[in-house]
């Protein structure tokens, strides 16, 4: 009896495995228009859920994340993304900084041996 204990738990484990290993990834984009769809009304969330077998409380946490980043953008809670032009120019300041600190750096290491020098 013990054996079939452990073998049953071992093909839940594997059945877990296997669902986990599996799951199907939703991206943004796919997300965004799954909960536009619902937002059109033309089916029930119930039906839309169906069609994308996806659980209803997966849907709703999704309807709710699109909601609040809405709410976000629109009170201005968002940081500005950064463009590739200013990215170009943050590096080039970047790459000009550096080259500035090592100059001062061997700067210094001139000037600290030619004081132990006089010493």
């Amino acid at each position: 009896m013990e054996t079939n204990r452990k073998k049953k738990q071992t093909t839940e484990n594997f059945i877990k495995d296997v669902r986990r290993k599996t799951r199907r990834v939703f991206s943004s984009e796919q997300k965004i228009q799954i909960v536009m769809e619902a937002m059109r009304a033309e089916m029930s969330v119930s039906e839309i859920c169906r069609k994308y077998s996806i659980a209803d409380a997966q849907f709703y946490k999704w309807n709710k994340e699109f909601l609040e980043a809405g709410k976000k953008r629109l009170a201005g809670d968002t940081t500005r993304e950064a463009t590739s032009d200013e990215v170009a120019e943050l590096r080039k300041e970047n790459q000009r900084l550096k080259e500035i600190v090592a100059d001062l750096v061997l700067r210094y290491d001139i000037v600290k041996k030619t004081l132990d020098i006089l010493d």
